[in-house]
């Protein structure tokens, strides 16, 4: 049979069942049952899916997602995220946009503790939106910035989707961790450059209103206590990976574990938290790694079936610059990210996309940050990134999705923009993992 026999197979195959509603996992999961029966000899080789699913993940490489996980549902259910943006608050002050700032900054906050974009969006879309709208925000400046800040928490380290992506893509999981740091980074300040500009030269979008000063012994106080201790455990991670010390996997179980003292120095750790932190994490990551299992098998059928090294070739024989070959794959991530999450994208992508990024001779750590990005972009891309339902869920009833759609779009273009610039200069990625140690 020709490959693109089994492409259709595979690919769709796998459309239908997600439009059934079948959950990602399950999906995947059929379809590699099916595809092992037929193309790998029966009952043989559903025992080499039982093989394949044990060594996938049988590895040392995956323990940061559920450590990472855990660190930030310690945080979220002891609230101890919360009172650092109060203290974000508190520093603010009388600046233009502030509350869009201030979601900007929140969901910085909240990239490090939680790594769920759509949580994210629905956390402060749920605290801050109302606020906005109480204060005469317009539309575009009171949903815009939350539906990018929300998304910040793909591209700001811990990451437990750059370490899914990095070991289905074989890249150095710390290297890929520490080269998101300048592009998040870069990301956030640009929406905040653009935050404040906008609401200088629009005073309307983002009207002024009093708010009481906070004395700079109390600010200064709070900062020390409320935000140093949880941030020093993400600089801990970070700086333990990129000084060479420790692993991602012992500096995340590290973390994990300050985690927990942390929250019981606040007083915050009881049973209740416990439960909820650890039930979350287990769900979560019990479900992460179903769907890695099952992605490690497809990427072994696709292979199998001839369908990887066909794509290969196709795309390195044909005529064009490598740079349109880039953005076309660029272009199916954004196209994937308006139906399904990430995390789904990556499954079906990567084991197709790496074997071309290893022919292209292209840095694997760039082009997975690269990935990262888009992704980022993905879930607030119109018509329908998932991020935009979740907003329109949370809003008032007289936001329509239009509103929602134009409020997204220049947080977009910023996007585009930081994208452009990782393309034109890939240092601003390659820079800090050339470093470490």
């Amino acid at each position: 049979m020709e490959w693109w026999f089994f492409l259709i197979f595979f690919f769709g195959g796998l459309g239908v069942l997600l439009l059934m509603g079948l959950p990602v996992a399950l999906a995947f999961m059929l379809v590699n049952l099916v595809g092992v029966y037929i193309f790998w000899g029966g009952t043989i080789g559903l025992n080499q899916l039982i093989l394949s699913i044990d060594s996938s993940v049988s590895t040392f490489i995956l323990v940061p997602i559920p450590m990472f996980i855990l660190m930030g549902t310690v945080m979220f259910h002891s609230g101890i995220a919360f009172r650092m943006i109060d203290v974000l608050d508190e520093w603010l002050g009388r600046i233009a946009g502030r509350l869009a700032v201030l979601a900007v900054g929140a969901g910085a906050l909240f990239a490090t503790l939680t790594g769920v974009a759509m949580g994210s969006v629905a956390m402060l879309g749920s605290t801050l939106s109302p606020e906005m709208e109480r204060r005469g925000y317009a539309k575009s400046m009171s949903l815009g910035p939350i539906l990018a800040s929300g998304s910040l928490a793909i591209m700001i380290p811990p990451s437990a989707l750059a370490v899914i992506l990095a070991s289905l893509g074989r890249i150095s999981v710390g290297k890929l961790l520490i080269g998101i740091i300048i592009p998040g980074f870069l990301l956030a300040i640009t929406y905040v450059a653009y935050i404040i500009i906008r609401c200088r030269l629009q005073p309307h979008l983002a009207p002024v209103y009093a708010v009481e000063p906070t004395p700079l012994p109390r600010r200064l106080r709070n900062t020390l206590v409320h935000v140093l201790p949880p941030m020093s455990i993400i600089l801990m991670v970070i700086g333990t990976i990129f000084a060479g010390v420790a692993t991602p996997t012992e500096a995340a179980a590290v973390g994990a574990l300050l985690s927990f003292l942390v929250a019981m120095a606040y007083g915050k750790l009881n049973w209740q938290v416990a439960k909820k932190a650890i039930g979350s994490a287990t769900s979560l990551s019990v479900m992460v790694l179903i769907i890695l299992t099952s992605s490690a098998a497809f990427s072994q059928l696709l292979s199998f079936s001839g369908v990887t090294p066909a794509i290969t070739s196709l795309a390195t024989d044909l005529p064009v610059h490598p740079f349109v070959i880039l953005i076309l794959m660029q272009i199916v991530v954004l196209f994937l990210g308006m139906f399904i999450e990430q995390t789904s994208i990556i499954m079906v992508t990567i084991p197709i996309f790496m074997p071309i990024v290893g022919a292209m001779g292209w840095d694997p750590i760039w082009f997975g940050a690269l990935m990262m990005l888009n992704l980022e972009m993905a879930t607030i891309s119109p018509p329908f990134g998932l991020s935009l339902f979740v907003m329109k869920g949370i809003s008032s009833p007289d936001t329509t999705m239009g509103d929602i759609y134009r409020a997204a779009l220049p947080f977009i273009g910023l996007n585009l923009l930081v994208m452009g610039l990782m393309i034109a200069f890939p240092e601003i990625v390659l820079w800090l993992p050339g470093l470490v140690g």
